[in-house]
């Protein structure tokens, strides 16, 4: 894994402002660093190192293909380049998938030879006879890549660092991107906060020649999704089982593949469990982490630990304070480059930083939500809207006004002397945030709209001069499958990847996602629908591979996600901080947002009038990044 930078154009001290681009990126790279200028054609390609394949000098980047022709930068890891190896024939120098992917583009042509890697990647290839960059990001957005224009000159990195070290870089705030941000807690692809940038979207390669560009896809998840639905898989249960465990199975195979120490995270739910035990039948140890919290209601830790000693793993797990936590608030900004509101990013980046002194490269679980239903909405939704739409609109508008005027205070009371005529165990996480959502999907017209309502925080009107920035909704006719292929679409690059990838990178680990190697995506968009909901139950088939290996009663329980209690730091330990950001006379001086509608919001969260913890980390993630810049 690395960071990759550089520009077309012509620049005053060109080495030293690649060095300077490059150095940005130290992070994402500290074992080296390459540049390779070619002055006459006024391009610059910058590199930073964080060696997992072919340690040697062999694979050091900036890399020139054999002949000469094609030099490229990468970031990513092609995971079946020793199978393609075989394909290509012929001698070669070092082991890296650097050389084979460049022999590849040699043999093949760049669209051809994308289509052939298995991994995920991010690379700049600069072709020195057509004089054309080629920019390309893997099929499903897991590593970054943007690109832009300062002035008359392009410029591309990893992450915009890089840019805040060209000469005559003065950024503005997108006030589209901004718009989208507070909708959707993370800048969605192809947008970026900053005019005149973009983030490249998952399966397109951008071609750069003489000052123009053009984009083509060379995959599409909308296309993969509906030729699944045409062409289903036929057979049994244990058919479709027995091929998902096949496929999973060589997606892991595949991303052992390293030549420094490898681990996994793991939580104790189905993704992480599921990758650790098709890890473990290739490996005779296995090193595994997991965060665990003081606060019950956020604490996985015991279900991993119980996985962990079940598959007999190495485990490695840390409890966290709320100080802990705390601690990572004021470096977030920084960390993630862009205006970033996910809270889970607080525990991603502390389980990664506690695999990096173990481990150079850690495996994931992301995925496995978006490809086999694993979101509340995806089982519940479809349920909700068959009763909605047999309601008048105006009757569910009213129960809806009337749901929200309780205050937040009371429906916790409420719920907390129901839970104690309950079972032991027996319980609503997060009650009266479920109940608020329920109140507000109430008024949805269509399908549309209540997925919109489902996965927006605010509407347009917060951003001052805002613009408005829809859903890219994918209808493919079932509402279920519909919106899941919206999140693999959005919710999947632009909130969970980049979640891992600024988490992982921030303290140098590769972060390896088994469950989205296309080949899985493409096997699971060909499983009937009731193989990934069944009997009320998501994630059916992936449950099921996942028993043979752990014990059913270790993973049935409730979905927890990976949160932390930001509700009740609000009102503790980081309301000064809060409160210093939300200052209503620093809101109107900047502009941004509607500074009353954020200050009413403050107080009601303050007051326990309503929970408005999600709303006000979007806010505050936003102002903390802008006093970073």
């Amino acid at each position: 894994m690395c960071g990759i930078t550089g520009f077309l154009g012509g620049v005053a001290d060109p080495e030293h402002v690649l060095g300077q681009m490059t150095r940005a990126l130290v992070h994402r790279g500290p074992d080296g660093a390459g540049h390779w200028f070619d002055l006459r054609a006024e391009v610059a390609l910058g590199h930073r190192r964080l060696a997992i394949q072919d340690l040697s000098i062999e694979g050091a980047q900036p890399m020139h293909s054999a002949s000469n022709r094609y030099v490229m930068v990468f970031n990513g890891e092609v995971f079946n380049h020793m199978e393609l190896r075989g394909r290509l024939g012929g001698a070669c120098r070092g082991h890296s998938d650097t050389e084979t992917m460049l022999r590849a583009i040699e043999t093949w042509g760049v669209r051809e030879a994308v289509t052939q890697f298995v991994g995920m990647f991010a690379f700049a290839l600069w072709d020195r006879e057509t004089c054309e960059l080629t920019l390309a990001r893997d099929r499903l957005g897991i590593k970054p890549l943007y690109f832009g224009r300062v002035g008359q000159n392009f410029v591309f990195g990893s992450e915009l660092k890089a840019f805040k070290k060209f000469p005559g870089f003065e950024p503005k705030v997108d006030r589209r991107a901004l718009t989208a941000y507070m909708r959707a807690n993370c800048v969605p692809q192809p947008l970026c906060i900053y005019e005149d940038f973009s983030q490249m979207s998952p399966g397109t390669l951008l071609i750069v020649k003489g000052g123009k560009t053009r984009v083509e896809r060379y995959w599409s998840a909308r296309e993969v999704a509906r030729a699944g639905l045409d062409h289903p898989l036929t057979g049994g249960p244990e058919d479709i089982v027995n091929g998902l465990e096949s496929v999973l199975e060589k997606a892991v195979q595949d991303r052992l593949l390293s030549d420094v120490p490898l681990g996994a995270f793991l939580s104790g739910g189905v993704d992480s469990s599921t990758v650790v035990a098709l890890m473990r039948k290739h490996q005779s140890s296995v090193r595994t982490f997991s965060i665990g919290f003081e606060d019950d209601a956020y604490d996985e830790a015991v279900h991993a630990r119980g996985v962990a000693r079940h598959l007999g793993t190495e485990h490695t797990e840390l409890v966290v304070t709320a100080a802990d936590a705390l601690e990572i608030v004021p470096r977030l900004a920084a960390m993630y480059d862009e205006p970033f509101a996910d809270s889970s990013q607080i525990p991603t980046f502390l389980v990664s930083r506690l695999a990096r002194e173990h481990v150079t490269v850690s495996l994931s679980g992301d995925g496995g939500d978006e490809l086999f239903a694993g979101y509340n909405r995806h089982v519940f939704g479809p349920k909700i809207w068959k009763v909605m739409e047999r309601l008048p609109i105006d009757g569910r508008r009213l129960v809806a006004r009337g749901l929200s005027a309780v205050l937040a205070g009371a429906w916790d009371q409420a719920f907390g002397l129901l839970e104690r005529a309950l079972p032991s165990g027996v319980g609503v996480r997060l009650p009266t945030e479920k109940l608020q959502k329920f109140a507000s999907v109430l008024p949805a017209k269509d399908q549309l709209a209540l997925y919109e309502t489902l996965v927006t925080h605010w509407s347009s009107d917060v951003v001052r001069a805002g613009e408005g920035h829809p859903v890219a909704w994918s209808d493919l006719g079932d509402f279920a499958s519909s919106m899941m292929l919206t999140d693999l679409e959005t919710y999947l690059p632009d909130d969970i990847l980049t979640k891992v990838d600024r988490a992982s990178m921030a303290v140098s680990l590769e972060a390896r996602v088994p469950l989205l190697d296309h080949r899985v995506v493409e096997y699971a968009w060909r499983m009937p629908h009731e193989f990934k909901i069944r009997d009320g139950q998501s994630k059916w088939a992936l449950r099921q591979v996942l028993y043979r290996h752990v014990p059913r009663a270790m993973i049935e329980r409730p979905k927890m996600g990976f949160g932390v209690p930001i509700d009740a730091w609000l009102r503790g330990p980081l309301r000064d901080w809060a409160e210093e950001l939300l200052n209503k006379r620093r809101l109107q001086q900047e502009g941004y947002f509607d500074a009353s509608l954020v200050r009413t919001r403050w107080n009601e969260h303050l007051g326990h009038v309503k929970n408005w913890q999600h709303h006000l980390w979007d806010v505050l993630m936003f102002q903390a990044w802008l006093d970073s810049q």
